[in-house]
């Protein structure tokens, strides 16, 4: 056993530090790291000791550098039951550093339920020790809000930054950086809450600020997302201005093949395959494709993949499915390369699924689909809208391939999630629904067949009204049913076939969100 001297920790810890910034061998690093915890836990006599707090972080930021994510986590969770918040502002501040550094390490093994649970632990040590108004708890409501964003939780993640706003705006001095910050993250809130006119506002303020802070390059930035802001507005000739703005200044200022000049490529080229001009939309395609297949040193990976995959949504928009299928298995090795990447990788596999479903290879489909939806569940999203999604895609794959029985167990457990995720008025849990009633007729259980479609007759005409095809289309699959009813089919049934031929009710075409 080491001697307990306490001169040994903080010369252990010294020299575990020094290793870090030499950059030598993290594992040597390591081994000194966990040594100085050893010592200063000895030299503790079971009182709370930040230096042992301090060492119990460094071994964590080493286990996550060697991908040991596992192994950072109950490190850092013994490294916050130490400090008391009776001791003062250092404990309550190294509380909270515990707290963020877990929050962050669960966000990159994909696990975002729980970062959010540190990271609103860590808000609140934080406002006990510096109080409610101070401009670092406005960072901290900020960097939370991005957390609720990641998982789609819009209108808190619009409080929170709020919160940031308000405090920022207070505290400090007008359009600070601070400010800017949370402006910006305002507008993708807005924008995904459909409201683009509020998105617009925050954007050009935020734009407004950084040019009279000489900020060109990141100017360039806003305005992407304010073209993107006007063209979900239809606004395409003032998106094809900001646009082509953000393209000089990027061009510029990081030059020609540089991956902000693809990304604004691929946005040119969604905005002329929506104004239905499919030429430039290709060549902007194949422009950015040169860029993100020869990438500059210091690009990063999940870059490059992200544009993949942007670009073979647009393939497939204008149905080259096999560009569209490569240009996903791309992005889809590259993620798989990248350590706590899993949600996006199944994000990927999932809309291969989709593409296989549409091409008419559901062997495929299926397979895609059943690797996305593991991979959720491996990431803790097996209750997510995006797990119901791809649980539906997959069931529309076993129809196809004469696996009714497990299609309906799919639909089952989608239309249980989607109902949870999304309510049962939703357009995606309606089009569960529609699934499963084609399945129930397929296996002969006609009661619960019609009793599923009496409730889709009765929804679509409360909320699309009488005339409407889709209403008719219920109907007239309702009156089959019942007319029907009684007896006994061992063969797919017109219900499941109105089901395959045109009623999956455009979840076999829309892209899933990676």
């Amino acid at each position: 056993m080491e001697p307990t001297h306490p001169d040994l920790g903080p010369y252990l810890l010294k020299q575990a530090r020094d290793v870090i910034s030499s950059g030598e061998s993290p594992r040597r690093a390591l081994q000194l790291a966990l040594r100085a915890a050893k010592s200063f836990e000895r030299c503790a006599c079971k009182k709370p000791n930040l230096n042992l707090v301090m060492s119990l972080h460094i071994v964590a930021e080493i286990h996550c550098t060697l991908g040991q994510y596992d192994m950072a986590i109950p490190v850092l969770e013994r490294s916050i039951e130490i400090p008391s918040l009776e001791h003062g502002h250092d404990h309550a501040l190294a509380k909270f550093s515990g707290y963020m550094h877990l929050g962050d390490t669960y966000a990159t093994m994909g696990l975002i339920e729980n970062s959010i649970q540190c990271y609103t632990s860590a808000l609140e040590v934080q406002k006990l020790a510096l109080g409610d108004r101070d401009p670092r708890v406005g960072d901290t409501c900020r960097y939370l809000a991005e957390a609720h964003v990641q998982a789609l939780q819009f209108d808190e993640a619009e409080r929170l930054c709020q919160m940031a706003l308000d405090i920022h705006r207070e505290k400090g001095n007008f359009a600070s950086p601070e400010e800017t910050a949370d402006r910006r993250l305002m507008a993708l809130i807005c924008d995904a809450k459909g409201d683009h006119e509020s998105a617009l506002e925050h954007l050009v303020m935020a734009s407004m600020a950084m040019m009279s802070d000489g900020q060109e390059a990141e100017v360039a930035s806003v305005d992407c997302s304010i073209g993107e802001t006007y063209l979900a507005l239809a606004r395409y000739d003032e998106a094809v201005f900001a646009y082509q703005k953000a393209l000089t200044v990027f061009k510029c200022t990081k030059g020609e093949n540089h991956p902000l000049v693809a990304s604004v490529l691929v946005r040119l080229a969604d905005l002329y395959l929506k104004t239905g001009r499919f030429r430039e939309s290709r060549s902007y395609c194949e422009n950015a494709l040169l860029i993100y297949g020869n990438p500059l040193p210091g690009t990063s990976p999940e870059e490059v993949a992200s544009g993949l995959t942007d670009v073979s949504a647009i393939c497939a928009s204008m149905h080259e499915n096999e560009m569209a299928l490569k240009l996903l298995q791309s992005a889809l090795n590259i993620y798989n390369d990248l350590p706590g990447r899993q949600s996006k990788a199944a994000g990927v596999e999932a809309q291969m699924g989709v593409l296989y479903y549409i091409v008419g290879d559901y062997s495929e489909s299926y397979a895609s689909s059943q690797n996305s939806v593991t991979k959720l569940q491996a990431c803790g999203k097996k209750k997510s809208a995006f797990f119901g999604i791809a649980l539906n895609q997959m069931g529309l794959a076993c129809v196809q391939l004469d696996e009714i029985n497990e299609a309906a167990k799919l639909f089952e457990e989608a239309k249980s999630i989607l109902e949870q995720e999304y309510g049962p008025y939703h357009p995606d849990t309606l089009g569960v629904y529609s699934n499963l009633a084609g399945t129930y007729d397929a296996l002969g259980r006609l009661n619960d067949a019609i009793r599923i479609l009496e409730y889709l007759v009765e929804i679509r005409e409360e909320k699309l009204g009488t005339a409407n095809p889709a209403v008719d289309d219920e109907k007239n699959r309702l009156a089959v049913l019942l007319k029907e009813a009684g007896r006994v089919r061992h063969k797919k049934t017109r219900s499941l076939e109105i089901l395959l031929e045109g009623n999956s009710h455009g979840i076999k075409k829309k892209a899933i969100p990676v």
